[in-house]
């Protein structure tokens, strides 16, 4: 795992980090860990480009290593990139970080001063750049010049004597610009005899008349070196005094680190595993990361089973399953993503685990005694804290002692209250299992059809071995097969039994139960196309509700007007009052007839008895009960008491249930008193409004509106359509002996 962490890292800084990874016992730095990584993913595209590992570079510059100009210069421009990406991944992170990677980019330093100081005096050749100072400056421009006047000088004296030369070309030996002259000739150039080719037939003159410019050129190449070299050694001390560069490194290599841990969980889709409380493992879909199609499984310890002891046949997947809980729970504690759906972990003070074969020639271990080595000091250390992950216990000895011991140890475990897996053949220990409740067994799958394992977790379920099946399906003799299970006993075909039984019954519940998930997905399926069917009505509705309410107030508009203009003939001359008047009628006529009957529930009438609303058909009206007297009812009708047979009125409900209300829509005399009691709420507003428009045109008021007492939901609503009526002035109840809160008196404005 570190390795392929240390894959995905971009610097050596960081691979060193990734190789050097170890799980942590603290769980805030857990926390810590998995909080820059989820800051990675989510927040922050940690890009390291130009970042090199400039460690070496910076002791060699404070050493003062003996390098070439160039060297130095490419090592402080090295020190300048690294130092100046640094610092553009501080401010990235700055811009884009959730919070967590935000400590760490903290700790880049400020070293623009450096960088800018390097990079405007080393050019990317690693070379001092002729600005880096005022005297290098001056010095370089007067060597170019001086190298061509040179060369044009030589150039002239080859003219001359070109009898003498070897070669026609002007080179440089011993840092002096010379011709080749002939051996035999030397004597017809003046000048020195600076060197000579290999066979002695050519000799490399530096002709007198340029002595005192090839000497001036020494001079300034002198020059030249000695600035250079100061300037080089005034970057590398700035460079070995820079404060914070160590820490700017390590907070690099920090996030290298985070990058990486993020794009391995990207690659290998990881999830963020949540701390539980110290012994509660669970984790779903869990999948050993290294293994192609790894089959995912399911794997819970908690205080109420605290081991888990696997079972079956070889190479079902068994010591895989043991070492990737071992593997999800170390990479945790380290701060990584871990391979499952999902995962709660503990923090663990230690994994101790028994994996493999311990035999060794040179210690004189046998494979069991290597086992019991390691579980004697599983057993020493082992405690609620741990995780135990022991493969094949009870391997590689007698059956019957190796099961022995192993219950031992298991017993032992509990005792410590340790959390782990264990795997093992022996059937011994499947039954000690069934019969306590902190221990559950488990078996790897197997498909007898394939004679190939499934790598399946059956959790709750011991393993069979599959051996005589497998050698029946193998062609093995039916005499030897028949004599095995002599051997084996009725015990053990009962136990084998009782296992084939149980898978089978697993299997069948497996099966009803993908059939429950069909029976659920189609039932969900139907659930939201009813859904959907519904929400398609209910805007269907809405658009015929809409459509409804625009026509109503067309209509309403029309009357309005109607009414508006007959208020104003009544106004201007009182002749035309009867006539609006009867106007008035024909249009509440016209509208009563053209309103959608509603049919009411009817309601059984309550008995008579005071407060009981009445019809009084003779009348034609309707009333209170005040009182009983024999026969006799004493009956409310507006202002006047009337007594009457109880035959002559007919009991209603006085809550506002639904009762059938007839309207009369003949032409009759406008009275001042509009009685609503056990009308709809939405018909008593219309009465009401019409009510009010003809009072209003007819210039009648007071007027009295009749809602009953009932749960005053009736009153409340009249009284609120009253107030937002611009023509009603006023309202308030009827004196106590007039019905008193159970009439409105509405006052209209003149």
């Amino acid at each position: 795992m570190r390795e392929a962490l240390a894959d995905r890292t971009a610097t050596r800084l960081g691979r060193e980090r990734a190789l050097a990874l170890a799980p942590s016992m603290d769980g805030s730095l857990v926390r810590v860990a998995l909080d820059r990584v989820e800051d990675a993913l989510f927040g922050v595209s940690l890009s390291l480009g130009g970042i090199t590992d400039v460690r070496s570079v910076i002791a060699g510059l404070s050493r003062g290593d003996m390098l070439t100009p160039q060297d130095v210069g490419s090592g402080l421009l090295e020190v300048a990139n690294t130092l100046d990406a640094a610092m553009n991944l501080k401010l990235s992170v700055a811009a884009h970080s959730r919070g967590p990677l935000l400590l760490v980019a903290e700790r880049i330093g400020a070293h623009l001063p450096l960088v800018r100081a390097v990079q405007e005096k080393i050019d990317p050749q690693g070379l001092v750049r002729d600005e880096a100072s005022a005297k290098l400056r001056a010095v370089r421009r007067r060597l170019n010049p001086l190298r061509e006047e040179i060369r044009s000088r030589l150039t002239s004296l080859m003219d001359r004597h070109a009898e003498a030369l070897q070669d026609r070309l002007v080179t440089i030996r011993r840092e002096r610009y010379v011709i080749p002259i002939k051996a035999n000739m030397e004597a017809s150039v003046p000048g020195i005899v600076v060197d000579s080719s290999a066979s002695s037939q050519t000799v490399f003159m530096e002709p007198a008349s340029v002595v005192p410019l090839n000497n001036e050129l020494a001079r300034l190449l002198l020059d030249e070196e000695y600035e250079v070299a100061r300037i080089l050694f005034e970057l590398s001390r700035a460079v070995s005094e820079e404060p914070g560069l160590l820490g700017t490194l390590e907070a690099v290599a920090e996030l290298d680190l985070v990058a990486a841990k993020a794009a391995l969980a990207r690659e290998w889709r990881l999830t963020r595993p949540v701390e539980a409380e110290a012994g509660e493992f669970e984790v779903l879909g869990m999948r050993h990361p290294f293994i192609e199609g790894c089959v995912e499984n399911d794997l819970r310890l908690s205080d109420e089973h605290k081991l888990l002891l696997i079972t079956g046949p070889n190479m079902g997947g068994k010591t895989v399953t043991l070492k990737t809980l071992g593997l999800v729970t170390l990479m945790h504690q380290a701060g990584l993503y871990v391979p499952a759906a999902k995962a709660r972990l503990p923090i663990v003070d230690d994994v101790l685990a028994d994996v493999g074969d311990e035999q060794s020639i040179e210690a004189s271990l046998s494979t069991f005694a290597g086992h019991l080595k390691n579980l004697a000091v599983i057993l020493a250390e082992a405690g609620p804290r741990t995780l135990v992950l022991i493969d094949e216990l009870g391997s590689g000895t007698d059956p019957e002692e190796g099961a022995a011991l192993s219950q031992a140890v298991i017993e032992c475990l509990l005792e410590r209250e340790a959390r782990g897996v264990v795997t093992s053949h022996l059937s011994p220990l499947k039954s000690f299992a069934a019969h306590r409740e902190d221990v559950r067994n488990a078996s790897m799958g197997f498909d007898l059809e394939r004679l190939a394992p499934t790598y399946k977790l059956n959790v709750g379920q011991p393993g069979r071995s599959y051996a005589l099946a497998i050698a029946g399906r193998l062609g093995f003799p039916k005499g030897v097969l028949a004599r095995a299970r002599d051997v084996l006993g009725p015990q053990g075909l009962s136990v084998e039994q009782l296992l084939i039984s149980l898978e089978q019954e697993r299997e069948r519940l497996e099966r009803d139960a993908g059939a429950a998930r069909e029976a659920r997905v189609t039932a969900e399926r139907d659930a939201q196309a009813a859904r959907s069917r519904l929400e398609t009505l209910e805007r269907e509705r809405d658009a015929y509700l809409q459509d409804a309410r625009q026509r109503a107030e067309g209509v309403y508009r029309d009357a309005f007007e109607q009414v508006r203009h007959l208020k104003t003939r009544a106004r201007e001359s009182d002749a035309e009052r009867p006539r609006v008047l009867n106007e008035l009628r024909e249009l509440r006529a016209a509208a009563q007839r053209e309103r959608p009957q509603m049919s009411a529930v009817q309601r059984d009438p309550e008995p008579l008895q005071p407060g009981v609303t009445v019809d009084v058909p003779g009348y034609g009206a309707t009333g209170t009960v005040l009182e009983l007297r024999g026969d006799d009812v004493i009956v409310q009708m507006g202002l006047l008491k009337v007594t009457l047979k109880r035959r002559e009125v007919r009991s209603r409900r006085s809550n506002g249930a639904a009762v059938k209300v007839t309207y009369s829509t003949a032409p009759r005399a406008f009275t001042k008193e509009l009685n609503l009691r056990g009308a709809h709420v939405e018909e008593a507003i219309e009465e009401v409004r019409g009510f009010i428009t003809e009072a209003a045109a007819l210039k009648e008021s007071p007027v009295r509106i009749l809602h009953g007492k009932g749960e005053g939901v009736l009153r409340r609503l009249i009284r609120d359509y009253l107030k937002s009526d611009r023509r009603v002035e006023s309202f308030h109840d009827a004196n106590p002996n007039d019905g008193g809160h159970g009439v409105t008196i509405a006052h209209l404005k003149a």
